[in-house]
């Protein structure tokens, strides 16, 4: 009887495999973006609010609407000048400047 052959191949240490890498990315990656992530929440913090943000929206709300009656309120008053600003561009026509 012949003694059984076995094929010992030499073995690299694990961190030689590029499979062992590919598997480790994944997770590696997420760690590291873990630690940014964090660095940069402590970093730049959200802003407090205010205790009275709800007043001082109703206070630029009716500041904005006082600036748009202020405007329409100019642009009625600018409307005689535009409409004979428009009138002298229009032709005259049965007026009396057309005669053939």
């Amino acid at each position: 009887m012949q003694p059984l052959v076995i094929d010992v191949q030499k073995s690299a240490p694990w961190w030689r495999y590029g499979h062992v890498w590919l598997v480790l990315a994944g997770p590696i990656l997420v760690v590291i973006a873990c630690f940014v992530t964090a660095f940069i929440a402590m970093r730049h913090p959200d802003p407090v609010l205010a205790q009275d943000y709800y007043r001082r929206g109703l206070h630029i709300n009716k500041t904005l609407a006082e600036q748009k009656a202020i405007t329409a309120q100019n642009a009625l008053q600018m409307a005689p000048a535009m409409q004979t600003r428009n009138h002298v561009a229009t032709p005259k026509t049965g007026v009396g400047g057309d005669r053939p």
